[in-house]
């Protein structure tokens, strides 16, 4: 054999050795659990042959002492890579649980930040398929430094490329951190956990017992924490939740969202818009049903939507391009915003902004929840998130009052004054500083104090108030607000005030960036 043939033959051993590695009991191991594997991820993940790994043989150094049992293994316990996803470029990782535990150390930390790097400079998705008991307790410092250097590229790439992280398994301790950086999380039930310490930390700090689910389940952090954006009940459904976003964003922040026809005509009547709104204004009603009959059909793609229920975020399309929803939701809560609903809403503006996506605004606030527990955490502050997100966004803004609009919560949800293009109102608008009710009770309280049935009376002027105050006409006449519309024709609105805004630009002061209430 010569020297170019023993050459190849030894090219062809390390390959077979590479694949023998991914081999059918890691997987069958994987299987077990409910999960996939690494390879399997990503083979789901990146269109059919589009996949190209990098550093596959790398392998991790030895640290040696008592302590230094490493498994020397290919790639070191992660797959990195580029490929196509819907036939546009994209960076990607998938960390193998099959090789210690799909743990970092320093090796496995420079790969995925080589990863990041050249998804940042080429201008493309950073995805991270996370499977991982956390830092290599072997590499110590090592280890911690990795993780450091990570997060140090989530923040430098943060506006600038989409970054998606997707747990398919544990994500322990420092692995948690690069998540809750990136743009969006998504979950898989049963399978996927995030902690910062594990159920056997909490039984020996605090003598508490509890499940991995209850502690970090994707039903916790979708639920109860906000840190899941998207649960899906496996992987591949996760997979291609994923790939669905993706057509909604655009690579990077220099371009536009992609455009997707669905051929929804533009000049669509919706006449059950006109009468959506019920006639008790403390009637409830289903925000989402509104959002679908204006929207091209079918493209509502909701974000957290266990999360903060009060207020519906999500993408969407108009005339097949992507706008980003926030919608009061009438049915929870009364619509009202609390705590978790502003920081929901204000995290969403800032990610559209920064994407060069389009916000679209649907309002029917009577307010802030009040109470003690809100008032305790913050709600000045988490509020004026909403606010200061709103006020910081340069995209087009537009908003359209369906019914309550009051007092500080009117001011937030992008009014005019605070820097929307194109504010509308239906005829059911109620503009005020308070609700009708409040007020007379403030401004007659003499009256009914003396009446023979303040119960008539109070009835009686606060349907006066509703009619000569709290109506859409008088803010129309002073201009703050564009126009009162025909509910059935707000798609065709909406299409032509986006298509009037493309070309919006904004003078910025010069600054090294704001100081938003954190």
């Amino acid at each position: 054999m010569d020297v170019n043939g023993k050459l190849f033959k030894k090219f062809l051993e390390r390959q077979a050795a590479y694949e023998q590695q991914q081999g059918k009991s890691a997987a069958e191991k994987q299987h077990s659990k409910g999960k996939l594997t690494a390879r399997e991820r990503i083979d789901l993940l990146f269109d059919n042959n589009t996949f190209e790994e990098i550093d596959a043989f790398s392998t991790a150094a030895p640290s040696g002492g008592e302590f230094g049992r490493i498994v020397t293994a290919y790639g070191d316990g992660v797959i990195i890579g580029h490929g196509k996803i819907n036939g546009r470029l994209a960076f990607a990782y998938a960390q193998d649980f099959a090789i210690m535990g799909g743990s970092l150390g320093a090796v496995h930390a420079t790969k995925i930040s080589k990863i990041q790097d050249m998804a940042l400079k080429m201008g493309a998705p950073i995805i991270g398929l996370i499977d991982s008991g956390g830092a290599r307790i072997q590499e110590g410092v090592s280890s911690l430094a990795g993780y450091a250097g990570i997060f140090n590229r989530n923040v430098r790439a943060s506006g600038v490329i989409p970054q998606i992280s997707v747990i398919m398994g544990p994500a322990a301790g420092g692995a948690v951190y690069s998540p809750s950086i990136t743009d969006f999380v998504f979950m898989t039930n049963k399978t996927s956990y995030m902690f910062v310490t594990g159920p056997n930390v909490v039984k020996e700090v605090l003598n508490e017992d509890v499940s991995f689910d209850d502690l970090g389940g994707a039903m916790v952090h979708m639920k109860k924490s906000g840190i899941a954006h998207f649960v899906y009940e496996d992987e591949e459904n996760t997979i291609r939740g994923l790939q669905k976003l993706l057509t909604y964003l655009p690579s990077n922040n220099l371009e536009n969202p992609p455009i997707i026809d669905l051929r929804d005509t533009e000049e669509r009547i919706e006449e059950r818009l006109r009468e959506i709104v019920p006639d008790d204004p403390n009637k409830p009603y289903d925000i989402k049903e509104v959002i679908n009959l204006i929207i091209d059909k079918g493209s509502f793609f909701e974000v957290s939507e266990g999360f903060a229920m009060n207020i519906v975020v999500g993408f969407a399309r108009l005339k097949g391009k992507t706008i980003g929803i926030i919608a009061n939701q009438p049915k929870v809560l009364a619509g009202t915003l609390d705590i978790n609903s502003s920081v929901k809403s204000a995290r969403f503006i800032r990610f559209c902004d920064s994407f060069n996506i389009p916000i679209l605004t649907f309002e029917d606030v009577p307010g802030f929840l009040p109470g003690l527990d809100q008032e305790h955490n913050g709600i000045i502050r988490h509020g004026a998130k909403l606010l200061y997100a709103y006020a910081d966004a340069t995209v087009p803004k537009i908003t359209v009052i369906l019914r309550k609009s009051y007092g500080g919560a009117y001011c937030v949800m992008n009014s005019k004054n605070l820097g929307g293009d194109f504010n509308f109102a239906w005829p059911t608008a109620e503009i005020a500083v308070m609700g009708p009710e409040g007020a007379v009770s403030i401004l007659y309280r003499k009256e009914l104090l003396e009446s023979d049935d303040p119960a008539k009376l109070k009835k009686d002027l606060a349907l006066k108030y509703r009619e000569e105050i709290a109506n859409p006409y008088v803010a129309d006449e002073k201009g703050y607000i564009d126009e009162v519309i025909d509910p059935a024709v707000t798609r065709k609105k909406l299409i032509s005030a986006f298509e009037a805004l493309e070309n919006k630009h904004v003078n910025v002061p010069s600054r090294k960036h704001g100081n938003i209430p954190l």
